[in-house]
């Protein structure tokens, strides 16, 4: 347990203030999470062998580790009692994360697909599309259209033989495979490329021929996609910013976000709105146990609609990688009002990497689950202390909505920084306008998509509110964008990184410093 907040009072201070209590943030979990994060870096881009080793060594060290830390005594101190378990639990973890890579990157090498991958050959995939297809800009002016597409392949054939494949593969093809839907099972025929080393694509294929389909997508898929393509007609019977961006908050399909806009919510920190993320699953979390309990059903019925109700959001918006971690994050939520028990945000964030990190190791190198965790542990581990210590003065509603927006924009925006070497200024207070704005948008949004099917006029209505908190959202990023000095140039690389991180730790630590009314 950490505990922040003013220290003891000592003979010619001051007493501190009634009104201000300490602010107790429980992290016994993050080390855990934390050697699951460095395992799942290691075990992407070391031999299955050595990973196994090192899992087994890990494992062997944790429990020695909790068997020689004993029971607690009397007169141990607490800090010493504490330190074995949480050690303990972060070698365990960090063995799972490497146990369960290792098996999965063996597989991964098994079959046909390595070795015309390594020789560069000519061969046939067979696989399910995972994510819809993208226009690529053309490589030259009068370029033939290209569009990559992503497969989970299952098999491959080559040379007369054929055998199972495990992996993703990228295919980059010609415009024909622009309209291929999500879920259906195709197989491409081209040459194999090596992916890059220690990402979750194995290879990439490159092929001149249309897609072959081999099997439709599921009838989930399917009507997902319905309800995806409603979404986007009602957005294009919206005018300007309030069409482009209502696919983009509701179901984060950025599709028609014109690049001017998509720049000033760079520049602005808002990029994140047309982003599904936690908030997306807790309105729509909320929104359900909210009329269950006006139904009165019992607790057990309630976790369950809403448990169906966020899968149906996952199907919808497609499981990446801020997704899966929203949605584990969700679940995680919905087993504590099942048991009836506090729900702890810093441990169930923890929990949940660990859990997404054994599942899937390779998230832990893609750039939106980095600062989908990010995000969520700044919001309850920094937001909280500050709402807490601007509560006061502000009142609980306004100190928490500063909060969230500042402790976000602290933790994130030195990984930010790695992609584009500037610093928005605005980036708070664009925050704060919008967040207003936000919940209105997605969850009439999400309405529209629900009634269309079968009442146009009120999907149209309902899209009509949603536009106008879009083109809210868009006129506050414009107007963020064109103020003066929005972006300030910083140190590149590493370098600029540390320097930025330990700005914003210092700057946090100001924020949180207390004075007390009263003086000697």
């Amino acid at each position: 347990m950490t505990r922040s907040g003013p220290s003891p009072t000592t003979a010619g201070d001051s007493p501190p203030d009634d009104s201000d209590p300490p602010i107790t943030v429980d992290v016994r979990l993050l080390p855990a999470a934390a050697a699951a994060w460095v395992a799942a870096l290691v075990v992407a881009r070391v031999a299955p062998a050595g990973a196994a080793l090192a899992a087994a060594l890990c494992l062997a060290v944790g429990i020695t580790v909790l068997v020689r830390s004993g029971p607690a005594t009397a007169g141990s101190p607490a800090s010493r009692r504490a330190v074995g378990p949480v050690v303990a639990l972060a070698l365990v973890a960090g063995s799972a994360v490497l146990g369960a890579g290792a098996t999965q990157v063996a597989a991964r090498g098994l079959g046909l697909l390595p070795d015309l991958v390594r020789e560069r050959a000519v061969g046939r995939v067979e696989g399910v599309v995972v994510a819809e297809p993208t226009v690529l800009a053309p490589a030259w002016p009068g370029a033939p259209e290209r569009v990559r597409c992503l497969l989970a392949v299952d098999r491959v054939t080559a040379r007369g033989r054929s055998s199972a494949a495990t992996g993703q593969v990228l295919v980059v093809g010609p415009s024909s495979w622009a309209e291929l839907p999500r879920g259906a099972h195709v197989a491409a025929s081209g040459r194999l490329r090596p992916g890059e080393p220690g990402r979750r694509t194995v290879a990439v294929l490159l092929s001149s021929a249309p897609p072959d389909v081999r099997r439709p997508p599921s009838t989930a898929d399917s009507a997902a996609a319905r309800f995806r393509g409603g979404v986007r007609d009602l957005a294009a019977a919206l005018p300007g910013d309030a069409g482009a961006l209502l696919a983009g908050v509701t179901i984060g399909d950025t599709g028609a976000v014109p690049d001017d806009l998509e720049a000033a919510l760079r520049t602005a920190g808002l990029t994140h709105v047309t982003a599904v993320s936690g908030a997306h699953f807790s309105l729509v979390a909320a929104l359900v146990l909210a009329l269950a309990s006006a139904m009165r059903l019992p607790r057990a019925a309630r976790a369950g609609l809403t448990v169906l109700a966020m899968a149906a959001m996952v199907l919808v918006v497609h499981p990446s990688a801020s997704v899966l971690r929203a949605a584990a994050m969700g679940l995680v939520a919905v087993l504590g009002i099942l048991l009836g028990r506090p729900h702890r945000a810093p441990a169930a964030l923890a929990a949940t990497v660990v859990v997404l990190l054994v599942a899937d190791p390779w998230l832990a190198g893609e750039l939106g689950f980095v600062l989908s965790v990010l995000a969520t542990g700044a919001l309850v581990l920094l937001g909280g202390p500050l709402a807490e210590r601007w509560a006061t003065a502000f009142g609980r509603p306004v100190a928490t909505a500063l909060a969230l927006p500042v402790a976000a924009q602290l933790v994130c925006a030195p990984v930010i920084l790695l992609l584009t070497p500037a610093v928005s200024l605005y980036a708070v207070p664009a925050n704060v306008l919008v967040a207003p704005a936000v919940a209105p948008a997605t969850v009439l949004g999400l309405a529209a998509g629900c009634v269309a099917p079968w009442w146009t006029h009120g999907a149209q209505v309902l899209a009509l509110g949603a536009g106008a908190a879009c083109w809210w959202i868009g006129a506050v990023g414009r107007v963020a964008a064109a103020a003066p000095a929005s972006e300030v140039a910083w140190l590149p690389g590493w370098a600029g990184f540390a320097v930025l991180a330990a700005a914003g730790g210092c700057l946090f630590r100001v924020l949180l410093v207390h004075r007390t009314r009263e003086r000697r």
